[in-house]
């Protein structure tokens, strides 16, 4: 097996709901994402997937969340916009954007330095 990672990072707000503590007000985090992709082969090319193509499909994916109140977004209407459901939702939109072949390992998202969470199957 096989992993390639790819990082990236953006800025969003959310308050989590039913939390008894400051994060029930709104605040806004400096997020950190890091993305683990596994395949039993390489392709042609000797790779998991070329890192431009894995950073584009995770960035499109980013996109919705930077600079943005997370909790008006569709999944978090419903959801408590958390860091581990903000991993599970990542880890499933990557699922359905890779190309055959290329898994994904685990998603873990910071909100800090020194907290996050992962989400793998």
């Amino acid at each position: 097996m096989f992993e390639l990672i790819v990082e990236t990072d953006f800025s969003a707000a959310h308050n989590l709901r039913e939390y008894k503590g400051q994060c029930e007000r709104l605040h806004g985090h400096n997020w950190k994402v890091q993305v683990v992709l596994k395949a039993e082969n390489l392709n042609k090319l000797g790779m998991v997937m070329d890192f431009r193509e894995a950073k584009t499909i995770l960035g499109e994916i980013i996109n919705t969340f930077d600079h943005a109140y997370l909790n008006e977004l569709p999944a978090f209407k419903v959801l408590n916009p958390t860091t581990e459901n903000l991993s599970q939702l990542l880890y499933h939109e990557l699922k359905s954007k890779l190309p055959a072949g290329v898994m994904v390992g685990r998603v873990t998202t910071w909100e800090s330095d020194r907290c996050g969470a992962v989400y793998f199957e």
